[in-house]
Order: C-alpha cells, then sequence, then structure tokens
C-alpha cells in the first residue's frame, strides 16, 4: 500500500554519528610483504616487510563478511523474538520524518512474502554460522562486464540506474543474502528517485516540504525508491484505481547515497527499490544501509561514481588521484595453517594483479568467502613496492572493473615507506 509521508523542510532529524569502521585502516607497522602462494594468493607471511599481518587484521577473515550479512538480517531476529510465525523482513531506512497522507493501492509486493523470505535465509545464515559444514564454493563464473551498460532513459530527462536493475533483475525468487548485499552494492551509484505528492519543484521553491511516497506494513514504514522512470511509472499505474484529486505525483532525483542518508537519519523502517516491478524488488535492511554507509568508503564513493561513469582516456589517472585520497580494500582468507594471503588476479598471460576494492560489499560480492581487509594509501603503495611481480591492480573485479599497470598508479606509489 503506498501512501505519501510528509517532510517539512526544516524536519530533518539529526544524523546519526558515524559508527567506528570495522574496516579501519589497517596498522602500517606491519612485518610481512606478500609473497606468492600455490592458490593465487598474496601471502601476507612469505616476505620480510609486509604492509598486512594478521595483527592488522580487524578481526578473523570472516567477520567483516558476517557483520554485513547480520546487518542485512538484523530486523529478521527482532522481528522472530516477538511473532515466530511472522518475521520481520530485512529493511532499510529512509531519512524523512513524517505523518502519513492519503492512501495508495496495494500495489507493493506484500511484505509478508518478504518476511517470510528474509526468515529462510536469517536460518540459513544462523547454520552457516554454528557450525554447520562450509558450502563448496561456487563455480567459476564469466568475468562482469568491465564497464556499465551504456546510459538509457526510459523516461526521458530521467537516466536509469542500470547497474541496480540488472542486479535487481537477477535476484531468485527467494533472495538470500549475498544477493541482497549485492543488490545494495550496486544501489551506491548513480541516481536513485523519490516520488512526491504534487509537484515538487513548485513546493521545494515555496520553501515547504514534501510528501514522499511510502509504504506500511504493520506499524513500520518504508520509503518507495526506484532505479528509473519506468519503475516509477510502474508504481503510479498500478495506484491509477485508488487516484485521487489531489494525488498528482512528481519526480524528485537525488544521488544514491543522499537517498539513503536521508533514510538513516530521518527514521523510516526501510527501503523498498522498485517496488511495483514484479520479480525485480528488494527491501533493504536499515542495518545493512547504515553499515554500506558508514563502515565503507567515504561517500560519496568517488571510485564507484568512476567505475560506472563513461570511461575516457582520462579516467586511470582520475582513479589514481582518488586512490591517494581514500582507503580501499583487499581480499584475504586464511590457509589451513592460519596464514593470511590476499588474492590476485591473474591474466593467461601470467601477469599478477593484486585484486583491491572500492567498498567492502565489493569483496563480499565475488563470493568466495574472503574477508574486507582494509589499507590506507600508504599501506596499498608498500604492498605493491614490495611485490615486484604484481604488475598492477584490477580494481572491484566483480564489476564494473578497471586494471591499472604501476605506470597508472605512478602517484600511489609515491607513498610507499
Amino acid at each position: 500500500m503506498a501512501l505519501f509521508s510528509r517532510r517539512d523542510k526544516g524536519d530533518r532529524s539529526t544524523p546519526a554519528s558515524g559508527a567506528p569502521a570495522s574496516g579501519a585502516p589497517a596498522s602500517a607497522d606491519s612485518e610481512a610483504a606478500p609473497g606468492r602462494d600455490d592458490d593465487g594468493r598474496v601471502d601476507a607471511e612469505a616476505s620480510a616487510a609486509a604492509p598486512v599481518s594478521a595483527a592488522s587484521v580487524p578481526g578473523s577473515p570472516v567477520d567483516a563478511d558476517a557483520a554485513f550479512a547480520d546487518a542485512a538480517l538484523a530486523e529478521v531476529d527482532a522481528e522472530t523474538a516477538d511473532a515466530p510465525e511472522t518475521p520481520a523482513e530485512p529493511v532499510p531506512h529512509v531519512g524523512i520524518s513524517v505523518n502519513t497522507f492519503g492512501r495508495g493501492a496495494d500495489t507493493a509486493r506484500p511484505l509478508d512474502e518478504v518476511v517470510r523470505e528474509a526468515s529462510a535465509t536469517n536460518a540459513s545464515a544462523s547454520a552457516a554460522t554454528t557450525g554447520a559444514p562450509t558450502p563448496a564454493p561456487a563455480p567459476a563464473r564469466p568475468r562482469p562486464a568491465a564497464t556499465a551498460p551504456a546510459p538509457s532513459e526510459t523516461i526521458p530527462g530521467l537516466v536509469d540506474n542500470a547497474l541496480l536493475q540488472a542486479a535487481l533483475a537477477a535476484l531468485p525468487e527467494s533472495p538470500q543474502a549475498a544477493h541482497i548485499m549485492n543488490v545494495m552494492r550496486q544501489a551506491l551509484q548513480g541516481q536513485l528517485y523519490l516520488r512526491a505528492q504534487g509537484d515538487a519543484q513548485a513546493l521545494i521553491a515555496a520553501g515547504q516540504g514534501l510528501n514522499l511516497a511510502v509504504t506500511t506494513h504493520e506499524d513500520k514504514r518504508y520509503l518507495l525508491v526506484f532505479s528509473s522512470g519506468e519503475a516509477m511509472r510502474q508504481s503510479v499505474a498500478a495506484e491509477a484505481a485508488a487516484a485521487t484529486a489531489d494525488s498528482a505525483t512528481s519526480v524528485v532525483g537525488q544521488a544514491a547515497h543522499n537517498v539513503f542518508r536521508t533514510a538513516i537519519d530521518s527514521g523510516y523502517d526501510g527501503v523498498y527499490l522498485d517496488h511495483a516491478n514484479t520479480g525485480a524488488r528488494l527491501v533493504l535492511p536499515i542495518e545493512l544501509v547504515k553499515k554500506s554507509l558508514e563502515d565503507g568508503a567515504p561517500v560519496p564513493f568517488e571510485l564507484k561514481a568512476l567505475l560506472s561513469g563513461e570511461r575516457t582516456e582520462e579516467t586511470p589517472a582520475a582513479i589514481a588521484e582518488v586512490l591517494t585520497r581514500v582507503p580501499v580494500w583487499v581480499a584475504g582468507g586464511t590457509d589451513p595453517s592460519g596464514a593470511i594471503g590476499l588474492a590476485e588476479a591473474r591474466t593467461e598471460a601470467g601477469e599478477r594483479r593484486l585484486e583491491v576494492y572500492s567498498h567492502p560489499l565489493e569483496v563480499i560480492a565475488m563470493g568466495r568467502g574472503d574477508s574486507p581487509l582494509p589499507l590506507t594509501t600508504a599501506q596499498l603503495a608498500t604492498t605493491l613496492a614490495s611485490e615486484p611481480a604484481l604488475t598492477g591492480i584490477v580494481l572491484d573485479p566483480a564489476g564494473p572493473w578497471i586494471e591499472l599497470d604501476r605506470d597508472d598508479l605512478a602517484a600511489v606509489l609515491a607513498f610507499a615507506d
């Protein structure tokens, strides 16, 4: 059921203070330089001068992965404690304080369905964290496309968020935690759209608040967020039967991180993506949204923006410049002896590139069970400098990705100890 929730001009609640990042930069005083082991990882204990060591890793190699998974399922646990037969679904937050106006048609996917799916996902996650056998690794997948799809506008003037649309379209009938986090990572780039009641531009010009479309389930409210003009048109069309004289809708487009920050700051119970698009819609848990914004790279996610944008001859230099200012993550795992290794990619020609990630969710999206380990610019530079056989890096190999050679990374390598 779609409603409209009022956002007054001055009615923004105080932003929640940023939680300490589980991916805080690792110590630069490590003692081992990465070497190479037999399974294609850089071994953090192989040489004598390391940028990453076991002591610099925040928790066990699965802690960060589990933290994001727990965030995706946190609200399920809370709800199942009170109502075992109707577990709460993982849902995100949207930041707009509200009074409810109007009543729309029941166009959203029934939240009870999402609740049941989330409950099943939670049960699977619980089994995995209580000593259940680790599933066999997934078969090798084709390499994702290096670049994002070409920009498109299903409604003129509204650029589709093609990467998010693709992630939503790929959801199975019963999404698991990994699918939810894949949608979350792709939702951090590009534009997202909100529905506002009336003429949003005129209301803003007059200094008035906006009534944003929401849906409700029991005592919880979720902001309706759209990946494209077509997704919004589906929402409006599905509610046409319940339209009233004052139900005109306008579009509010914002950078994705601003929409999610609004969700966190304003106290909605969730973000419902493309609610009227059967088979390609999802509710994101607020805890996952919060962790994605506050425990990852600093907004506005410059690396993700460059990777998802148009590629030019200047793109490698622009990415290298950003790498001198923002933290990144590498994919760490352990062998049976407990030694920590960092994932690398190898070409058919035998070239070795360190896998580097713009956000912890990008590591998790690889589906290998690796842990996101944070690196400062100096640590990344030292890692590359101490392992001459590495020809460069591949950034965000889950896609969109880019490969940078050592020459491209000269500005980063200047930070090497």
